[in-house]
């Protein structure tokens, strides 16, 4: 019997700027075998050491403006001043070939990609509070003061969303985190629907679904 090839699930994992979605992922990237991560275009500016090709694709506007006309993206939206926007074709390429494909974005085009693609497996990652969110907003050093200002009263509206979400990671702890969000995307793969052309193949070895009982 050959070995069919799933087609992979599309993990979605959101939540406000500081609420610890980037660290979550990268983690689970390292622990999961066949979890691939989907590189979003963006028109700002590296921060910190982030690479081109590695966090992000980094183009300027005229440049994203053509991905938008040429519907080669499978969502983008506007966020903090700068456009982000989610490459159709490598994704499906990746699911197409079993991998799972993690996506780190934002509420908004969260919420684009769900309606588009309803069977994503979407995560919501809140902080424990409004006070460690400045915290971490703080310690990271990579915005100014009133960019932090603006990503706090954005984050007010984006915590509304949560209850859109199949599930919750509220990131108290990091390490503890990284286990409940690499136990959704295994529980994932064990799906009815992610798993049924192989139980047909298994099936088929008893006689099919008619094979009357020995």
């Amino acid at each position: 019997m050959s070995e069919i090839v799933r087609r992979g699930n599309l993990i979605i994992v959101s939540g406000p700027s500081g609420a610890g979605k980037s660290a979550l992922v990268s983690r689970v990237l390292q622990t999961i075998p066949g979890l691939r991560f989907s590189i979003s275009y963006t028109t700002r500016a590296p921060r910190g050491a982030e690479r081109d090709g590695v966090e992000y694709f980094f183009v300027d506007e005229s440049r994203f403006q053509s991905l938008i006309r040429n519907d080669e993206l499978l969502e983008w939206a506007e966020v903090h001043g700068h456009f982000y926007g989610t490459s159709q074709r490598h994704v499906d390429d990746m699911l197409r070939q079993g991998e799972d494909v993690i996506l780190d974005i934002d509420v908004q085009g969260a919420g684009i990609i769900r309606r588009k693609r309803p069977d994503a497996v979407s995560v919501f990652i809140l902080p424990p509070s409004f006070e460690v969110l400045r915290e971490r907003l703080l310690a990271r050093s990579l915005d100014a003061g009133f960019v932090i200002e603006k990503r706090l009263k954005i984050a007010r509206e984006e915590i509304r969303h949560y209850k859109e979400y199949e599930y919750l990671i509220i990131n108290k702890d990091l390490d503890s985190s990284v286990l409940e969000l690499e136990s959704i995307i295994r529980g994932a793969r064990c799906r009815m629907e992610a798993r049924s052309e192989s139980a047909r193949s298994i099936l088929a070895t008893f006689g099919g679904m008619d094979a009357e009982d020995p």
